[in-house]
Order: C-alpha cells, then structure tokens, then sequence
C-alpha cells in the first residue's frame, strides 16, 4: 500500500468490496466529450454529484455555477445527488450558497434523506450514533439517539447503530464498535457508503470505509443508504414527479462504483467526470477497463 497512491488505493477498496455493491450490466463503450456542454442536448435532466464535480473540500470548481446556470436556460432540470449525510440540510445549503451554486431545498438529495425515510418504516429504537458532534442531533432529535465516543458504554447500550459522519471518528471508536458487535450482533445502517471523499489535502476516509471494515472484521453485513444503492436514487426520481424517460437522465459523478454504477443501476446514463475528484491522476481508461464499470460519457469536466 505505501507504493500506491490515494487514488490507486481507493479504486481498490472499491474493487475489494464489489460483492457488497449492485451489479448492473454494462454494455457498449464510452463516449469522450469535453464538457457537459457537448451533450446537454442529449438529456432533459442532470442529476450532479457535489465532491468532485460541484467542489473539491470547500472549494467550488471553477465553471461549474455558470455551466449550470447556462443548462437551467436551456430548460433543463438540474438536481444534486449527494452522499454527504454528515450534514444537515441547512448546512448543506449554507454551504452551496457560499460556493456560489443556487439550489431550492428539493433540488439537493442526500443520502441522509434517503436514511432518514428508512427510519420512518422502522420500529423505534435506541441508536448509537457515528455523526459530528458540532451538529448536535439537528434533524435527528426525534430519534432515541446517543454519539459513540470513547467510552465503551455508549456501544453496549445501543439497538442498533447509524453510520452518518467519520469526521470525528477514529481508530480507539472503530476497534470499539467492532468489539461491541462480536459481543453483540446488531442492525447497522450506513448514511453514506461512500469509502473515500477528495478534499484539498487528499481523500478523506468516510462511513463506507468503517462499514466495509466492521463487515470484514464481524460478518455482520450494514445496510447502505446513497449512491450506488437504490434508495437514494428512487427518491431522486419521484421529486421530478410524473414518470421520467430514464434515458434523458444523466447522472454525473467523479467516481466508477458510487456514481456510475448506482446510476446505471437505476436505470439511468451516466458520465464520469476524469478531471476532477477521485480519479483526477489516473489512467481513467484502465480504471474502467479493470472495473468493468463503463460510463456512457467520459468528460474532463462538468
């Protein structure tokens, strides 16, 4: 692993947990194309991924805002599908106003809300909580809900466990949790699959990683709510209302196995953006030849 690059390491993370993940057929080759620009005539919808194709870390791409503005003139819809469920909504938004994009409410979908949803069909029960402590319990007070933390007691005396944010997690709280589980088996469901995320300094590790490990260490499979699982994209598509032509729907992400699989999963094209996020330094050919992951559209950027 210390030859590797962030990017080769996480391509393979990805590649180590396939069994875990859908399993769309992939037919055909790709396309190449410069932007979003070349085949905005082609779809009446784009469904966005944020990391890696709005921002990388807190920093917006530079002419993405005006690619979207000049797609809404043009009467398409555009909507953001993202698996950041460490964040509230409010936060979510604050943070795309300052980046310089303009999203209504109803045009962001995470991954959160898809979790959320699932919460509402499940009895109630005491949850232990992976999640940021500086957001409090903002949209989570209705749960009965405590944060893990160091102390051993805040696992044992959970139901059932919620993956949402890892910016505070840490090795001491995973090895934790993964003693409280062979202890005692438990449900856990995972608000953001997602292994990796770009940010300014590299790629940070997310909820997905500590999920795949618990499941690796325990046998105890997690649930997963995002991209590339279904519920996530089944909410997307009834907030466009009526029945949508999948085939004018594009999905457009920086990532082979959340992006393009979950989109061509649900049915939809999907375009892999290779100048950006995760796979910005590599052989994105390769990629996709070892994946067997195969995007429609292959473009420098957004």
């Amino acid at each position: 692993m210390s030859n590797q690059t962030d990017e080769q390491w996480a391509f393979e993370a990805y590649e180590a947990v396939r069994a875990r993940l859908p399993a769309p057929a992939f037919t055909g080759k790709f396309t190449n194309a410069n932007s979003l620009a070349d085949i905005a005539n082609d779809f009446d919808v784009f469904l966005l991924d944020a990391f890696g194709v709005l921002n990388i870390g807190e920093t917006a791409i530079d002419g993405v805002a005006e690619r979207i503005r000049d797609l809404r003139a043009a009467g398409k819809r555009v909507m953001i599908i993202t698996n950041a469920a460490g964040y509230p909504k409010r936060i979510l938004m604050e943070r795309y106003q300052r980046l310089g994009y303009d999203f209504a409410p109803d045009e962001v979908v995470s991954s959160r809300d898809a979790l959320l949803g699932e919460l509402t069909t499940r009895a109630p029960m005491r949850w232990g909580i992976m999640a940021s402590q500086k957001f409090a319990l903002e949209e989570l007070e209705h749960l009965n809900c405590h944060f893990l933390t160091e102390d051993p007691a805040s696992y044992d005396t959970a139901e059932g466990f919620l993956m949402i944010g890892s910016a505070e997690w840490t090795q001491e709280r995973q090895q934790l949790l993964i003693a409280a589980m062979r202890k005692n088996p438990r449900i856990v469901l995972v608000g953001n699959p997602d292994i990796v995320a770009p940010r300014e300094v590299g790629l940070s590790r997310e909820p997905g990683f500590y999920a795949h490990g618990l499941a690796d260490e325990t046998g105890i499979e997690p649930e997963f709510f995002g991209k590339p699982f279904a519920s996530i994209y089944d909410l997307a598509l009834a907030r466009l209302g009526g029945k949508p032509n999948h085939d004018r729907i594009l999905m457009v992400g920086d990532t082979l196995h959340t992006d393009v699989l979950g989109g061509r999963a649900a049915g939809l094209r999907t375009a892999l953006v290779a100048g950006f996020g995760s796979l910005a330094t590599s052989d994105v050919g390769a990629a996709i030849n070892q994946s067997a992951i195969v995007p429609d559209f292959v473009i420098q950027r957004p």
